[in-house]
């Protein structure tokens, strides 16, 4: 993989090649007590503290939590032991449950607490996510949720997508896929989410991905932590962001899947004006375009997997 040489900055962090800086800006959103890791609450709470910290801040997006596990959530964060860490703002996305009048009222009372808190880190719900299969279902989530905060709801990858997106697009929603898990068959084929982008672009509608995206590549992989884990092909969040970049800018289903089955390192080049996967280029205005208004970010259970394989490509 060609990259834009780094340069060290005044701490003499590396810096990233400005494609990949936009490409990779905020993408993860750090789920440390979800599978394969399955982290205590407080544990992933200073974890998040400390990735805050790190020279690869800049990669790290929103914590995740369950609503149903906000006031455990709040606890910890109010405990967090490097009170500098405690003053940097924090950005939750929380996954919703099945009483949404509750659930809202919940986000509701959180937001406006923790906003006029005198003491504790600065801390807000920004997004909320809600696995859904039915366009009733979407309607009547979207009727609940409170004004201002983004609302994400993951949609099987079935012949009912277009549909499911639709009503998406018209409660001014956004879009997860899940592209992958701790068994093989929870992994969807690069076919089927070169079909979800295409279908999302169509819609004009963001997404988010969560789940099974470690490696910056696609290869084959353990599913989890565990000697025992089953292997198989994961898909790489280079690969689906920059599919997600391409749709966004155009090209077809065919050449998208093709992006998502790149294993390559040296398909891809970041240079000084932009990225490149075979002949295929984009600018690095347009990536950040694309990672504002359509492909947001992945959750993932770790953040520093993400960061390794990076730095092991020379990219970080």
């Amino acid at each position: 993989m060609r990259f834009f040489p780094s340069i060290a900055g005044a701490t003499g962090v590396r810096l990233a090649a400005p494609p990949l800086r936009a490409l990779l800006h905020g993408l993860v959103d750090y789920a440390g007590i979800f599978p394969p890791a399955r982290l205590g609450l407080g544990e992933a709470v200073e974890n998040y503290s400390r990735y805050q910290r790190s020279g690869q801040n800049w990669t790290l997006g929103r914590f995740i939590v369950p609503l149903a596990r906000l006031a455990e959530f709040e606890r910890a964060l109010d405990t967090v032991r490097d009170e500098s860490a405690a003053r940097e703002p924090w950005k939750l996305s929380v996954l919703l449950g099945n009483d949404m009048k509750a659930d809202a009222e919940t986000i509701r009372s959180f937001n406006h607490r923790r906003a006029g808190a005198a003491q504790g880190p600065e801390v807000r719900i920004e997004s909320a996510e809600r696995k859904v299969a039915t366009p009733e279902e979407i309607a009547n989530a979207a009727e609940q949720i409170p004004p201002g905060i983004e609302t994400y709801f993951e949609v099987p990858l079935t012949d009912d997508l277009p549909t499911l997106v639709a009503e998406i697009r018209k409660v001014k929603g956004r879009a997860k896929v899940r592209t992958g898990g701790e068994t093989a068959p929870l992994f969807p084929s690069c076919g089927q989410i070169a079909f979800f982008l295409g279908v999302c672009r169509a819609a004009e509608i963001p997404f988010k991905a969560t789940a099974g995206l470690h490696h910056p590549l696609r290869s084959y992989q353990r599913f989890t932590y565990a000697a025992d884990s089953p292997s198989g092909m994961m898909h790489g969040f280079l690969n689906v962001f920059a599919a997600g970049a391409f749709v966004l800018h155009g090209m077809n289903a065919k050449d998208a899947e093709s992006v998502l089955s790149e294993e390559s390192a040296e398909a891809f080049r970041f240079e000084a004006g932009g990225i490149s996967w075979r002949d295929k280029k984009l600018t690095s205005e347009a990536i950040q375009s694309a990672r504002q208004s359509f492909c947001t970010s992945f959750g993932s259970c770790s953040f520093t997997e993400p960061v390794a394989d990076l730095q092991t490509l020379h990219l970080l």
